[in-house]
């Protein structure tokens, strides 16, 4: 038996993983959707003061508080960002990391650096960035419109602020990357190719837009199986 913690992405919330976390439960495994600070059913929590490091801080307390070990640990989108950070100060409590569709950041990056040109920048109103529709990924309008009706606005500091890696998570040896190729080149085009010749990472693609979760949830379920 795994214990799977599973960090959602930008504008949405621990929801996203439903249909994920059944499937895993059914296999045996414990799972964990946590919700970040001030994001989806959380966001009355928003306020100025939510950042990167208050995201990695709300998995690690999740790590603490449910005395968790033998973790795979999985990021989507910006959720590659947070369990940079969480792996890097927990790197003994982690069996594997899957980076679904996500981000992988270096020491001193923030997301804003990773986002490859003619990609769409965060357009901050005030201190959040307003969700700009999953039809924008390519999602199928019933897709679309249920996470739409789901998405809450997301604090511009977490997109522009620089993670601090001090070198932990490199004792994380077994590393995922799930490349979503649907319509391609995508945001993440750019990780993948950087990746996909790394003897280190074990690379896997699904044929289906970023919005993984919710259109091939059994495809995904497999993937993040075969993580442990």
């Amino acid at each position: 038996m795994a214990n799977f913690v599973l960090v959602h992405g930008a504008w949405v919330g621990g929801w996203c993983w439903r249909d994920i976390a059944r499937g895993l439960r059914k296999q045996g495994h414990e799972v964990f959707t946590p919700t970040l600070t001030g994001l989806g059913e959380r966001v009355h929590l928003m306020s100025p003061g939510i950042n990167l490091q208050a995201h990695v801080t709300d998995i690690l307390n999740v790590l603490r508080a449910e005395e968790l070990s033998d973790v795979v640990l999985v990021g989507h989108s910006y959720g590659g960002m947070v369990i940079a950070g969480v792996a890097d100060e927990f790197p003994d409590r982690i069996r594997s990391m899957v980076f679904l569709d996500a981000f992988v950041p270096e020491n001193g990056q923030a997301l804003v650096n990773l986002l490859p040109p003619g990609a769409p920048a965060p357009k901050p109103d005030g201190y959040v960035v307003p969700f700009f529709g999953a039809a924008m990924f390519g999602a199928k309008p019933e897709v679309a419109a249920y996470v739409d009706a789901r998405a809450t606005p997301m604090p511009v500091a977490c997109f522009i602020d620089p993670i601090k890696l001090t070198g932990g998570i490199d004792r994380v040896k077994a590393k995922t990357y799930v490349y979503c190729n649907v319509p391609a080149p995508t945001t993440f085009t750019p990780i993948y190719e950087k990746l996909k010749n790394n003897p280190a990472w074990r690379m896997r693609t699904l044929p289906c837009t970023h919005i993984v979760q919710i259109e091939m949830p059994n495809e995904l379920t497999k993937l993040l199986l075969e993580a442990i």
